[in-house]
């Protein structure tokens, strides 16, 4: 249900569509590379793949007291749940929580995604879904300490929840993908903290793309919502809409700039205002294509269709596009912790769920040390 919104910026994106689905070499060189991959002291591992164990999809949890975290992923590749990690310093150690969990929440399958949500009381829960069978999921009302399966949603989706994010009036918007036939974006509210959801509705449908993948965030003044979303045929670039009504309505999906080309987006805003957003890079000609990158600029980069400021390889894939779906994480320090499964070594052993923390300001000292001085 495209919407009369951001109509300026839609017309500066429509103008340069026909520049933007072809990449040139002058675009590529304006968004230079900082490659972080090889410092393996940023690195944290947590879980090992092994030569028969697959680690794959995680997503991540930041509590409120910016120490604990949870991280929950699947065994093989879109294979089932039951795995769920615990920290208490902030991700620098993990500790394995499975046995903790519901039985049954061993056949869930397909990338589970948790997220914390506060009802209208003020009770706290933390939900995690999986896709599969009907979207089922499991919920923890005392901070993660113990958890109990909950009544599946009943929703047909590719994948649960990729993105869930608090709206003005207190209510939780949570976006998917589905196949029917055509893949297409939905979302669905709930009033309750996650507890009951409304109808679902598709908010993007695009012909001749298969958008998925959703990533949902604020502009920085909080009165507009972008949603960043992986295109499933990979023949172009990724796709984006806009919402200034709380998701009532968005408008029509275009191409994002080039270095935002990739699948499952997930972004943190670092305390200087500017965006960092973590993906599997699908961009056409790119030097890091299929490895675990990060991209680096300003909401208003995204809103005009600007290329941004630069991007991190953070992890090197050893198993070529096979990698991404990260948490993305902030730490009152300023230091990021991009979580994501890859094939860390080369050779037998399989992928593994790690994590590498860096800061922009460490970044940024790269970039200025590799710029050629005039």
């Amino acid at each position: 249900m495209p919407g009369k919104v951001g109509i300026a910026s839609l017309m500066i994106c429509a103008s340069l569509l026909v520049s933007l689905a072809a990449v040139s070499a002058e675009e590529i060189q304006k968004l230079p590379v900082v490659d972080i991959s090889g410092e393996t002291n940023r690195h944290v591992i947590v879980a090992q793949g092994t030569e028969k164990v697959y680690q794959g999809h995680p997503t991540t949890l930041l509590m409120p007291d910016k120490k604990t975290m949870f991280c929950v992923w699947s065994r093989g590749h879109g294979g089932p749940a039951g795995p769920m990690a615990r920290s208490d310093d902030a991700g620098l150690t993990w500790k394995r929580i499975d046995e903790q969990l519901p039985k049954n929440f061993r056949k869930h399958r397909n990338c589970p995604s948790i997220y914390r949500m506060v009802d209208p009381k003020g009770k706290e829960r933390i939900w995690v879904f999986s896709a599969a069978p009907k979207m089922p999921r499991i919920v923890s009302e005392d901070g993660g300490k113990t958890w109990k399966e909950a009544k599946p949603l009943g929703l047909n989706c590719v994948m649960t929840f990729s993105s869930a994010i608090q709206l003005k009036d207190g209510s939780y918007l949570g976006m998917y993908h589905r196949r029917a036939p055509a893949v297409v974006v939905m979302q669905t509210v709930t009033q309750d903290g996650g507890v009951t959801w409304s109808k679902p509705g598709v908010v993007a449908d695009v012909e001749g793309k298969d958008p998925c993948e959703p990533c949902v965030f604020r502009s920085p003044d909080g009165k507009e919502l972008c949603c960043l979303m992986r295109e499933n045929r990979h023949k172009g670039r990724s796709l984006m809409m806009f919402s200034k009504d709380e998701a009532k309505t968005w408008s029509k999906p275009v191409d994002t700039p080039w270095g935002l080309t990739g699948d499952r987006h997930m972004g943190v805003y670092t305390k200087d205002g500017r965006l960092v957003i973590a993906f599997r890079d699908m961009a056409q000609k790119s030097p890091t294509g299929g490895h675990f990158v990060a991209w680096a600029g300003t909401y208003d980069n995204i809103r005009r269709c600007r290329p941004g400021q630069y991007r991190i390889k953070l992890l090197h894939s050893h198993a070529g596009r096979d990698c991404g779906y990260p948490g993305m994480e902030l730490l009152p320090d300023n230091t990021i912790i991009a979580t994501t499964y890859i094939k860390y070594r080369p050779g037998k052993v399989k992928h593994s769920v790690i994590s590498t923390r860096f800061k922009l300001e460490e970044t940024d000292k790269k970039l200025k040390e590799q710029t050629p001085r005039n």
